[in-house]
C-alpha cells in the first residue's frame, strides 16, 4: 500500500500563494492542519487557509473542523484566501 494514497490534497493555487507571500518578504510554513499556512512578517503571525478561487463557491467551503477551529480562535489573526492577490491583501493588513 502506497503512502501517497493518503497524501493530503492541496489547492491548485497554493504554490502561487506561497510564492507571492515569500516574494513580499513573508515567512511561510506549510501546516496542512488545522489551516494551510502559518505566515509571518515583521514579528506578526497569521494563519491562512488557501482555497482555489477557480473552483465554484460550493467547492471552496471550509471543512467542519476548519469552521470549528476558526470559531474557537475567533479574534486571532486567521483568514481564508482564494489566490495570491487576496493573500497579499491580507499580508498588508497584517503588516499594518
Amino acid at each position: 500500500m502506497s503512502i501517497n494514497r493518503y497524501a493530503r490534497r492541496i489547492d491548485a493555487n497554493q504554490t502561487q500563494v506561497i510564492e507571492a507571500l515569500r516574494a513580499a518578504g513573508a515567512l511561510v510554513l506549510v501546516l496542512s492542519q488545522p489551516l494551510d499556512l502559518l505566515v509571518g512578517i515583521n514579528g506578526k503571525l497569521a494563519l491562512f487557509e488557501v482555497k482555489d478561487g477557480a473552483k465554484v463557491k460550493s467547492a471552496q467551503k471550509l471543512k467542519p473542523a476548519q469552521e470549528k477551529f476558526l470559531a474557537e480562535w475567533a479574534g486571532y489573526p486567521a483568514c481564508v484566501v482564494d489566490g495570491p492577490e487576496a493573500a497579499l491583501r491580507h499580508l498588508r493588513v497584517l503588516q499594518a
